[in-house]
């Protein structure tokens, strides 16, 4: 709304022009805005969001300071002829305090509400602009001794026969604007400058990093570092990888500090830096199925991942309580047909998935597992075996289907299943065991040491070496026939630097089968 005219009651001065560009709801409920200005001229938008709206607003308020001529030297405060709280105070026994009283020269002030929903311009002294705190400068008019002066030697110019042009109107400028036309008075409060800090300060490992480490990019280092630690730690999940690298960094950036500064808690922390880095990217390594083999290389491994492998052993754990018939035949057969079955107790089988087992009778032993109950098939084994891919064999294995409550011996889902079976199948079947001919037991060898090495496939926990006891159990043999398989699996490139002394079996697996191991936690 633009005021015009006099103060009555107040000097006898120039009403400050005043309007205000406004953004209000434009239906209940809806997103559409409606832009109003105080000019009569300016008919009302409607706009389908408050962002359309803020900034049209904007910039029809940027159009009316270009138009409008600059402000006055001998305006009175708008905001005081609408008599604001600043002029005006309430009566009252604690309000003592004067009204403000204006000062300095007469600007033209922008003025909005935090919100966003309103945008005032007005013209008012420089100390009830300073009074606002959002009030932005856009012209300062010149001081009214230097106005006065201008006007009386105007005449004086005249009488002497040199009239000039008349003088050109002030327009609106803008405070930041390098070009302005009229210096800006001193007498105009001016903002405080903030203080600038050109050293910066940070925090890491419960350090404060001093703001004279030098060097600086050792002290940037350090800042970055401890930013980027809290950031990690407003995760939602884990990412080891970028654990052990920020690690590495932190162990990098203490050796410095410790070189610079000589102090010696700074050398340990670095150390420790180095071993959390160490046991983080050993842990990444572990869950994403890698293992190092060597400088800067790692094994993609065919079960990723800590719980892969643990399902495993668990598999080969309850075949091995669970087997109905004995000797290692028997105990293979078992494996991959619980393989194929674990969930359900239900699975497909063809002829081929048999025969290419190490199995002197395999119908025989067939016949053998569905007489004593453990396995059920529609048919003869005869079928079985000459059943083809298109038209698999249904089998099924009563002790590992669900029980009333739905629960089964396995607790993995349906997507490692298959997985599972693919990584014994893969073990089993390896090209040199099956080239040597190698018997049941040796390739259950292979299935008990894939599951009880370390990363890089040293034979035991921390490579200490496995029990004969628990080999010979489970490959079902006697103690006397486990050395002849440990030879052949050595023959076939499965093992290296194998020997069995003081009741253990040492040595690792060879390199080109660690990607079907399953390393110990």
């Amino acid at each position: 709304m633009t005021v015009e005219g006099t103060v009555s009651g107040l000097e006898e001065r120039v009403a400050g022009r005043a309007w205000m560009v406004r953004l209000d709801p434009a239906d209940r409920g809806g997103a559409a805005v409606r832009v109003s200005c105080g000019r009569p001229a300016c008919a009302p938008q409607v706009l389908p969001s408050a962002a359309v709206g803020r900034t049209t607003a904007v910039a029809h308020l940027a159009t009316h300071l270009r138009a409008a001529p600059g402000p006055r030297p001998d305006a009175a405060c708008a905001c005081r002829a609408a008599e604001c709280h600043t002029h005006v105070r309430d009566d009252g026994p604690r309000d003592r305090a004067p009204a403000l009283r204006c000062g300095g020269p007469v600007v033209l002030a922008v003025i909005n509400d935090r919100q966003g929903r309103w945008w005032q311009a007005l013209e008012c002294c420089a100390r009830c602009a300073a009074a606002h705190p959002s009030a932005k400068i856009v012209a300062t008019a010149p001081a009214a001794s230097t106005a006065r002066t201008a006007a009386g030697r105007a005449p004086a110019a005249g009488t002497r026969g040199a009239a000039g042009p008349p003088p050109a109107p002030v327009g609106p400028h803008f405070s930041h604007a390098s070009s302005s036309p009229a210096p800006v008075p001193q007498v105009v409060p001016a903002p405080r400058p903030k203080p600038r800090r050109n050293r910066r300060t940070g925090k890491i490992a419960q350090r404060f990093v001093p703001y004279d480490l030098h060097p600086v990019a050792l002290r940037d280092e350090l800042i970055e570092l401890g930013d980027l630690f809290r950031a990690y730690q407003q995760r939602p999940e884990p990412d080891l990888e970028q654990l052990a690298d920020l690690h590495a960094r932190k162990a990098k950036a203490f050796h410095t500090w410790a070189e610079v500064t000589g102090e010696t808690e700074l050398r340990l922390d670095a150390r420790r830096a180095e071993q959390a880095a160490a046991a983080a990217l050993l842990q990444h390594q572990q869950r994403t199925g890698q293992s190092p083999v060597g400088e800067g290389e790692v094994t993609n491994r065919l079960l990723p991942g800590l719980t892969q492998w643990e399902h495993a052993r668990t598999v080969l754990a309850h075949v091995a309580e669970h087997t109905p018939l004995p000797g290692p035949e028997a105990r293979l057969m078992a494996v991959m047909l619980t393989l194929r079955s674990a969930l359900t107790g239900t699975g497909n089988l063809v002829g081929q998935d048999v025969k290419g087992l190490p199995l002197t009778d395999p119908e025989e032993l067939i016949g053998r597992l569905v007489d004593s109950g453990w396995l059920s098939i529609p048919g003869t084994a005869d079928d079985l075996l000459e059943s083809r891919p298109e038209s698999p064999t249904p089998i099924t294995i009563p002790s590992l289907m669900p029980d009333d409550d739905g629960q089964g011996p396995f607790d993995f889902g349906r997507k490692t299943r298959p997985k599972l079976s693919g990584w014994a199948q893969r073990v089993v079947g390896d090209k040199k065991l099956r080239k040597k001919k190698t018997p049941a037991a040796t390739r259950l060898l292979a299935l008990a040491l894939a599951v009880r090495t370390t990363t890089d496939g040293q034979l035991g926990p921390e490579g200490e070496g496995v029990d004969l006891e628990v080999l010979t159990s489970w490959c079902a043999v006697e103690p006397d026939e486990l050395e002849p398989l440990v030879e052949q699996l050595t023959a076939a490139d499965w093992l290296e630097e194998a020997a069995v002394t003081d009741g253990r079996l040492t040595g690792r697996l060879a390199e080109r089968v660690l990607q079907v191991s399953c390393p110990l936690p």
